[in-house]
C-alpha cells in the first residue's frame, strides 16, 4: 500500500465531525482514488489512532469485530443509529446500524478546501511514484 494514499485516508478520517459517518466508498470518492476496499485494508492496518467507527460499510454497519466498541463511540457521539442497539448492548444480540443517511458528513467550505489539498497531495506523490516506476522500466 503507498504511503501516500494510507496518509491521505488518515486525514480524511480525522476531518470527520464526531457523529459523523461516512461509508469506506464515500472516503476513496473524495480522494478521487482507490475504492471501498482499498481503504477498509488502510482502516484496518493503520486506522487505530484515528477515529476509526466514523468509517463504515455502504450498509451503515460497523467494521467487523468492532461492533461493541464502535457502538459505545456512536452512542458518546450521538451518532444517529437504527435497529434494537439497546438489546445488542444488554445481550449482545440484536441488530443495528449507524443510520447513515442522516449521519453522512457533508464538508463544510473550510473542510472541503482541506480535502482537496489532501487529494493534491496524493495524486502528486502518486504521480511522482508513477513516473519513477516508467524510468525504472526503460
Amino acid at each position: 500500500m503507498r504511503t501516500e494514499f494510507v496518509e491521505a485516508v488518515l486525514a480524511v478520517v480525522e476531518l470527520l465531525p464526531r457523529g459523523t459517518a461516512v461509508a469506506y466508498g464515500d472516503v476513496a470518492e473524495l480522494l478521487g482514488s482507490g475504492g471501498p476496499r482499498q481503504v477498509g485494508s488502510v482502516m484496518s492496518h493503520y486506522g487505530t489512532d484515528v477515529p476509526w467507527w466514523r468509517i463504515l460499510k455502504a450498509s451503515g454497519q460497523a467494521p467487523e469485530g468492532l461492533e461493541a466498541s464502535a457502538l459505545r463511540h456512536y452512542l458518546e457521539e450521538g451518532t444517529p443509529l437504527l435497529g434494537s442497539h439497546e438489546e445488542f448492548l444488554r445481550t449482545g444480540e440484536g441488530r443495528w446500524r449507524v443510520n447513515l443517511a442522516a449521519a453522512r458528513w457533508a464538508p463544510t467550505d473550510a473542510e472541503f478546501y482541506r480535502l482537496d489539498a489532501i487529494a493534491d497531495r496524493l495524486e502528486r506523490g502518486l504521480h511522482k511514484l508513477s513516473v519513477a516506476d516508467d524510468e525504472m522500466s526503460v
